[in-house]
This record gives C-alpha cells, sequence and structure tokens, in this order.
C-alpha cells in the first residue's frame, strides 16, 4: 500500500500549480488501475497455482519489479526539500483537516475488512462458497465504473461536499445488506455500494494532498495508506467474531457502521475554515 503513497505524491509534484484542477482525473486514474488489479490478481494467482508459494513469489516479483520501475521515473520524483522546513511543514501533520482523513482512511478500511469477511460468511452459510466470487466481481465491476465516472466528470463544488455526499451515498447503500437474504438482491447491493468507493478514496487522496505542504505530503499519503491497512487488519478480527455469533448480516452491520462513521467525518469536513488552507498553500 505505500507502493501507493509514493504515486499519489508523484501525482501531485507532477500536477502542480495551474495543472492542479487535473489531480482528481489522476487520482482516479489511480483508482482504475486499482481495481483492475484487484479482478486480474486471483486469476493470475490461480495461473500460478502449481507450485505451493508460487503465487506469493509472483505478487513479491510484482511489487519489487513495480517498485524498481517507479523508483527510475525521475522526471515525476518529489522535489526534495531540507530537514528544518520538513520540520516547520511537520505540525500540518497534526492539522484537524489533515486528520480527518487518516481518520475517514481508518473508517474505509474497516469497511473494506467487514466486507471481504461478511461476503465470504455469506456464501458459505447459504452453501454456495463459489458464489462470494460473483459477489466480489459485482463489486469490483462497478467499483471500475464509480473511479472512471468521477474522474471523467468535470467536478463543480467543493470536494469536502462531494465527499460527505460519497459517504452518505455509500451508508444508504449499505444498510440493506443487514437485513437482505436474497442472492439477486444482496448481489444488486454490493454493486451498489462498489459505485461509491473509488469516489472516497480519490476525494481522500485530493484533500490529503491540499491539508498539508509538499514537505510532508508522502509522509502524509503514507499515514492513510497505513490507517487504511490498520481498519482493514482490525475489521477483519472483529467481524469474524461478530459473524460467528450472529451470521453474516452482523458483519455487514459493522461495515454499515463504518460508512455512517465515514459519513460522521466527512460531515464535520465541511466546517473546515478557508484560513487552514490558506496557511497551507503559503506553507509551499
Amino acid at each position: 500500500m505505500e507502493l501507493g503513497a509514493l504515486s499519489a505524491a508523484r501525482w501531485s509534484a507532477l500536477l502542480s500549480g495551474e495543472r492542479a484542477a487535473a489531480l482528481p482525473t489522476a487520482f482516479a486514474l489511480e483508482a482504475l488501475a486499482n481495481g483492475v488489479s484487484y479482478l486480474a490478481g486471483p486469476a493470475l494467482v490461480s495461473g500460478a497455482a502449481g507450485h505451493p508459494g508460487s503465487g506469493v513469489l509472483l505478487a513479491a516479483a510484482l511489487v519489487v519489479g513495480g517498485g524498481l520501475v517507479l523508483a527510475a521515473q525521475r522526471r515525476t520524483m518529489p522535489s526534495l526539500t531540507g530537514r528544518a522546513e520538513r520540520r516547520n511543514a511537520g505540525r500540518a501533520l497534526l492539522r484537524s483537516a489533515f486528520l480527518r482523513q487518516v481518520a475517514l482512511g481508518l473508517a474505509l478500511g474497516v469497511f473494506f475488512g467487514a466486507m471481504q469477511v461478511s461476503v465470504a460468511a455469506y456464501a458459505v452459510g447459504r452453501g454456495t462458497p463459489d458464489a462470494a466470487a460473483l459477489l466480489y466481481s459485482a463489486s469490483n465491476c462497478t467499483n471500475l465504473l464509480g473511479g472512471w465516472a468521477y474522474g471523467a466528470w468535470r467536478h463543480g463544488g467543493s470536494p469536502q461536499r462531494h465527499q460527505a455526499t460519497a459517504a452518505a451515498c455509500l451508508a444508504v447503500a449499505s444498510l440493506p445488506l443487514t437485513f437482505l437474504d436474497a442472492p439477486l438482491a444482496v448481489g444488486a447491493t454490493l454493486a451498489l455500494t462498489g459505485l461509491g468507493v473509488p469516489v472516497l478514496l480519490i476525494l481522500t487522496s485530493v484533500l490529503t494532498e491540499s491539508s498539508v505542504p509538499r514537505a510532508v505530503l508522502t509522509q502524509a499519503f503514507t499515514w492513510g495508506n497505513s490507517a487504511s491497512a490498520a481498519g482493514i487488519a482490525g475489521a477483519a478480527a472483529v467481524a469474524g467474531r461478530v459473524v460467528d455469533a450472529g451470521g453474516a448480516h452482523g458483519g455487514f452491520g459493522v461495515a454499515a457502521g463504518a460508512v455512517v462513521m465515514m459519513t460522521i467525518l466527512a460531515l464535520g469536513g465541511l466546517r473546515d475554515s478557508s484560513p487552514d488552507v490558506t496557511e497551507v498553500v503559503n506553507l509551499r
């Protein structure tokens, strides 16, 4: 996930100044690439499953190879900053606007982790474990559609408002999973949730980029990605216990609760003051 932070920082450096308006589209392209990898990854691992450990070796090779290719892109590398500048800019990592995005990343990670456990539990509980792959595919395909649509849209209004709207829509789409039983209804609802996830990922990156100085931007993206990873890991354990106690609907409830928390956090972001943003720009 830290490769994602490095990539996001490079997009920010490449599209600075007059080209900054293209950042949402760039982050949408990043979300599309992630969605394609989620779809293609299982197929690649299945094709390499002839020998124990071959899937892990393939994944490691892709990470190392991708990292080396990224490191070789000198033109997109963010400019180096001095230690004193980084120390002064580091205070921005404690600003409420940035910490809100970290908390949103954590909540989004909880959503991901709980959904993975709950979808698998739902399919197994109905005696059709293979159906989990179809349900995941439905969500991943609409994930690609949502990322593409937001990237192609000419954005009007503030990203804070977009984020609050996307979180609220995702919450409304997630709540029916706590009581739906029919496979078709569950699949359709998962497809709806897939539309909102990439929009939130894109907007979290956009608002992270605008809330801290460039001197600590890579560090800021790393904080957000680490929070998301922690949320995924923690939610998998919590949702697993909830599913064992009350079935898949309980696990979906954990995911829905995370999205409600995202909505509350995003609504709080509407109160972020413009002087705070101006201060960040001046630090740059």
